[in-house]
């Protein structure tokens, strides 16, 4: 049995290793950082369960309120982690959401879903369009949370995420624009930090972008959606290449901005272009904008938030969230 735990059959560098007997070994600390009201900023947060059947959870969040009568945007928020690692009650995601908050004086709602490969696509998508839907059970001011009921202006609600979760951002609002999806409250607006979309084949810079240049690298990056959609492994699948042959057309996008963020050493850098290229010449009604950050890989942000490049980003999305 020892022989069989050390022999790895899949590993993602800096990220997880499963080994041959199936243990899944996760390489990224998951120490738990309790909810609180933060002494510098005076956000404060707490943890609920959305859908007890799937035991999907999430961090809500609350900036000091000022004003009791004053209804705020409505940010639903998705890590990142190639949909395998990470959760919103992890440092890293509990204070980039404080900041996005504090920030931009908006209410949050801070997503967990269940994780490739013991729960492989589309199981992310699914807990997050729950928990999507859990959120609009409020609108009419009766739903279970208060927080939400008595502080979010649900005529402004965004969906945000980094990496996977800003792919799983574009997948709800393209489900959003379907009128069979259900969905009972409009999106305003999406932001898209570093998104993880991929393809077959190199775009832009990808094909001569060094191996060793980074850990997300093309080899990493190739090897994701295969790993963890095993029903459909294929990087030209829609859900991770939008603008791949056959894809829903992006004119269904089902809100009204859309704010696009890369990082000028981000191997994934072209496909965030890509998309806002096709998204505005789609037909589409809305505004996209995009913002580079140079000198930057693939999530800087999340792990080095005083880094004075990340308080930019930050100011950036937080300018998004206050448009009407």
């Amino acid at each position: 049995m020892e022989s069989s735990r050390q022999e790895v059959v899949f590993e993602l560098p800096m990220t997880l290793r499963v080994h041959k007997d199936g243990h899944v070994e996760r390489l990224i600390p998951t120490d738990f950082t309790p909810p609180s009201t933060d002494p510098i900023t005076g956000v404060s947060s707490k943890d609920i369960v959305v859908v007890p059947e799937f035991n999907i959870t999430a961090r809500l969040f609350l900036p000091k309120i000022t004003d009791p009568n004053k209804k705020l945007a409505l940010l639903v928020f998705f890590h990142g982690g190639a949909f395998v690692i990470n959760t919103p009650f992890i440092a890293p995601f509990h204070k980039l959401v404080t900041n996005l908050v504090s920030e931009a004086n908006v209410a949050a709602v801070s997503v967990d879903y269940r994780k490739a490969p013991e729960h492989p696509i589309p199981a992310a998508y699914e807990d997050s369009m729950a928990a999507l839907k859990w959120v609009a059970s409020h609108s009419n001011g009766d739903g279970p949370e208060p927080w939400l009921n008595n502080h979010a202006d649900f005529q402004r609600v965004f969906l945000g995420g980094d990496s996977s979760g800003a792919n799983i951002a574009h997948n709800l609002a393209m489900a959003a624009g379907n009128p069979e999806t259900g969905l009972s409250i409009g999106l305003l607006g999406i932001a898209l930090v570093h998104p993880y979309f991929w393809g077959s084949v190199p775009v832009g810079s990808e094909a001569d972008y060094p191996d060793d240049k980074s850990i997300i690298n093309r080899d990493y990056v190739d090897r994701v959606w295969p790993f963890i959609c095993p029903s459909n492994p294929d990087n030209d699948d829609p859900r991770v290449n939008p603008v791949a042959e056959g894809a829903p057309r992006l004119v269904g996008l089902g809100c009204k901005r859309v704010l696009v963020c890369v990082a000028e050493h981000d191997v994934m850098k072209d496909r965030g272009w890509l998309y806002y290229e096709a998204l505005g010449r789609s037909g589409w009604k809305g505004v996209v904008e995009i913002f580079e950050t140079q000198g930057e890989h693939h999530g800087f942000h999340c792990y080095d938030l005083e880094h004075e490049k990340s308080k930019q980003l930050i100011q950036r999305l937080a300018a998004f969230y206050k448009t009407d």
